[in-house]
């Protein structure tokens, strides 16, 4: 269905005379397999690719020895993102990736030379139980996982630009107006989709509430599938409805007053017959 949809989007993007540049999306393999096929450049969203990590080390850490990994679980979220958003090629990621494998170890100068000592000033740590230490289960077990195949294969190919976390947020938009628990027909279906687009075109750019400063207001949000991490997260403004009273002005003043014209387009619309006259 993920690809069936990529290829329906490409055309439809073809016809409007739209020149692609890149895609991102998460690391579905189909769909890798599909824009290689096709030549077109593809980069993975981060959001995902930390995602499967966290996973893969909170799992690691439950393991006999492994336990010194848990209090590194949030510098790597975060040296997954830097090193997506501060490099310009593949091998400069891969670069400044495994350098996170010296960093845990207090060493600070790397051998690769894209990428040859931490950005960060050194200062002399009290707690020395923190650091790992080579040759034990927690380092090699880290260092196994963060050096896959897979993983050094993927991390090459993070964007460093656009992310599809606003694609989730229209999914989240979609699911408001069209619930999947909702059965309707195709054309009340279609008009719940065109309802979202237009919510979510209008409120894409939400303005972050400020302070009495003028700066962006921020909020302590702790999530619960993350024991112990706090993050501070924008308030956003409330959302606006300005699309409806745009809608209510179009039905009140043309198509009652003339029907004709939108019932003609809305008999041109090829629906499909239900899936269950098959």
């Amino acid at each position: 269905m993920e690809q069936e949809g990529l290829k329906r989007s490409l055309a439809s993007l073809a016809a409007a005379g739209v020149t692609i540049d890149c895609i991102v999306t998460d690391r579905h393999s189909l769909i890798q397999k599909f824009l290689r096929e096709e030549n077109i450049p593809q980069f993975y969203d981060v959001w995902h690719m930390e995602k499967r990590l966290s996973k893969k080390i909170d799992k690691m850490t439950k393991k006999k020895g492994c336990e010194k990994v848990k209090r590194w679980i949030l510098a790597i979220r975060n040296h997954v993102y830097w090193t997506a958003a501060s490099s310009q090629t593949g091998p400069e990621r891969l670069a400044k990736w495994t350098s996170l494998l010296n960093h845990v170890r207090d060493v600070h100068t790397h051998q690769d030379p894209l990428f040859p000592q931490c950005l960060h000033t050194v200062r002399n740590t009290r707690d020395k139980r923190k650091w790992l230490s080579a040759g034990t289960p927690a380092f090699d077990s880290l260092e196994k996982e963060l050096t896959k195949k897979s993983v050094l294969k993927d991390i090459s190919q993070l964007s460093p630009h656009y992310q599809t976390s606003s694609w989730e947020a229209f999914h989240s938009a979609v699911l408001q107006f069209a619930p999947k628990d909702l059965v309707s027909p195709y054309l009340g279906t279609l008009c719940r989709l065109y309802l979202a687009a237009l919510h979510y075109n209008e409120n894409a750019d939400g303005g972050r509430a400020p302070t009495s400063s003028g700066d962006p207001l921020l909020k302590r949000r702790s999530p619960k599938s993350r024991t112990g991490d706090s993050r501070a997260r924008p308030v956003k403004t409330e959302a606006t409805f300005r699309y409806v009273d745009d809608l209510m002005d179009m039905i009140m003043e043309k198509v009652f007053v003339d029907p004709s014209s939108y019932r003609d387009e809305i008999l041109k619309l090829n629906i499909p017959p239900d899936q269950s006259s098959q």
